[in-house]
């Protein structure tokens, strides 16, 4: 329901209703309406444990998170949802998901209670023509979403929906789909793709763990390769990975971790900047590099 609309539904109302001080009506209707245009963020996750971690990646999506204006709400686009054919969760207390194992109990403990959005959910499904987009229910946040977004808002006052990513689909679809819903840019929504640009956990360098920081030769030249077509803007290029070569093939042996990037890419418009931050290697086969993308 947009702000003309509420403000009509109130009218057939009691007087007593009616009566509500204009602040609080914009406390009701504000969320949505136009404002200006928030940026995109790519967040490079990394492990489970940046959540309870202090590192300079922490440190990174922090120092992001205070150039931003406080968003109405988030939708997040999560490594970690993968569904045939593409929903949305549309619950009102989305539950936090620790969809891992093999960590410390600590890490289990940790509960981000973000609320939900049914609003936003219901107004995505409607903007969205690509697809039949579907509501949820059942998932929540998982550690794609939760573990990053607690650091920009560690008081968890923000709604949060996340939109899982279509496993049956080709590259071209997910950037084709994030086109439709650049609107919600300029209604107070962050857009936040999670993954990382290289990642192989097959081939973690389990003997470097303790390097400052450490790449084989592969991930080195895809890490590379990637960062100048997202700051030339060679899009085509980042949507046709698989043709990208052997380093390519390596850094994304699976499309889950890398598709978040091309739904954060295709949300770029003309004279917008793009920026990076936590450009790192780490444990020989991933990459922490994020992207922020906003206004001139």
């Amino acid at each position: 329901m947009d702000r003309k609309q509420f403000l009509k539904s109130m009218a057939v109302l009691p007087v007593a209703a009616t009566a509500m001080k204009l602040e609080e009506l914009n406390k009701i209707t504000a969320p949505f309406s136009t404002t200006d245009k928030m940026p995109v963020l790519f967040l490079g996750h990394g492990s489970p444990m940046n959540a309870i971690e202090e590192n300079e990646f922490v440190k990174g999506f922090r120092e992001v998170g205070k150039t931003i204006s406080k968003p109405a709400a988030i939708l997040c686009v999560s490594a970690h949802w993968e569904t045939k054919g593409t929903f949305v969760t549309a619950m009102e207390k989305p539950q936090t998901i620790h969809d891992f194992g093999g960590f410390p109990q600590a890490l289990f403990d940790v509960q981000y209670p973000a609320p939900g959005n049914t609003e936003l959910a219901k107004e995505t499904k409607s903007i969205v023509k690509k697809t039949e987009l579907g509501l949820d229910y059942k998932w929540g946040l998982d550690h794609g979403a939760w573990s990053v977004i607690k650091h920009l808002y560690p008081a968890a006052d923000v709604p949060v929906i996340q939109m899982s990513l279509d496993y049956t689909q080709a590259p071209q679809y997910h950037y084709d789909l994030a086109k439709e819903f650049s609107s919600l840019r300029k209604k107070g929504v962050l857009i936040i793709g999670s993954g990382n640009m290289v990642h192989n956990l097959r081939m973690v360098a389990w003997d470097k763990l303790n390097a400052e920081e450490y790449a084989y030769d592969w991930a080195i030249e895809a890490s590379t390769k990637m960062k100048k077509y997202i700051l030339d803007g060679d899009h085509q290029q980042l949507i046709n990975y698989k043709t990208q070569g052997k380093a390519f093939d390596l850094a994304i042996p699976s499309p889950d971790h890398y598709l978040p990037l091309l739904y954060t890419m295709a949300l770029k418009e003309k004279n917008e900047n793009i920026s990076l931050f936590n450009d790192k290697a780490v444990r020989g086969s991933l990459t922490m590099t994020s992207v922020k993308i906003d206004t001139a």
